[in-house]
């Protein structure tokens, strides 16, 4: 007659693939859970102690979403008829900028709109504004919480330059200026990276 296998109670303390989340409370194989998940710090024995302190961090964490989910929506309702406007160089012929409008900038004008922080790599999902003219910006306030955002390019002092003889000349300052924005970019990552590590080591 086969064995029966008998089961252990345990909590996860870190994504398992096939098997579950951070907090479930799976029934899994005592061999399982001896041998693999409790040893390899992924799960722990699912004790009354231990059951009783994931309530609390449940009751803990919704609490925490349902605040930032309020949150989210007060921000959203601001931003819902806000418009934005940046004054950029252009060409005349194309209406294309010179450089172009970053995400650093739009995240900048919608913390002065709303008196928020906003952070250029995870709320502000579309791309840099190249082009003269009226944009829809998406903004990612929490997951699940997104608002469309105008932003209206006009050229600088309220008329478009003089276009150079050279068309040419133009798409040549245009890349430039294109290439100078993406390495400013690409540097202020680094420089955010650098700030977090620092901030997880002296945690």
């Amino acid at each position: 007659m086969q064995q029966e296998i008998s089961n252990v109670k345990i909590i996860l303390i870190d994504d398992v693939e096939n098997l579950g989340e951070t907090g479930e409370l799976l029934d899994v194989a005592n061999g399982y859970a001896r041998n693999y998940l409790i040893p390899q710090g992924l799960a722990t024995r699912a004790t009354k102690g231990a059951i009783k302190e994931l309530e609390r961090h449940q009751a803990a964490e919704a609490r925490r979403e349902k605040h930032m989910i309020a949150r989210a929506e007060a921000i959203s309702e601001k931003l819902s008829n806000v418009t934005l406007v940046f004054e950029a160089k252009a060409s005349e012929g194309t209406g294309r900028l010179f450089g172009s409008i970053t995400t650093a900038d739009i995240a900048e004008a919608l913390g002065r709109e709303v008196g928020e922080t906003f952070d250029r790599r995870k709320h502000i999902l579309s791309e840099p504004l190249r082009e003269i003219g009226e944009h829809n910006i998406t903004v990612q306030l929490a997951k699940g919480i997104e608002v469309k955002v105008t932003a209206l390019v006009k050229p600088e002092g309220g008329e478009l330059p003089e276009r150079p003889d050279e068309d040419e000349a133009v798409e040549e300052a245009m890349d430039e200026a294109e290439a100078q924005d993406e390495a400013q970019d690409e540097a202020q990552d680094i420089v955010e990276d650098t700030d977090e590590s620092e901030a997880v080591e002296e945690a």
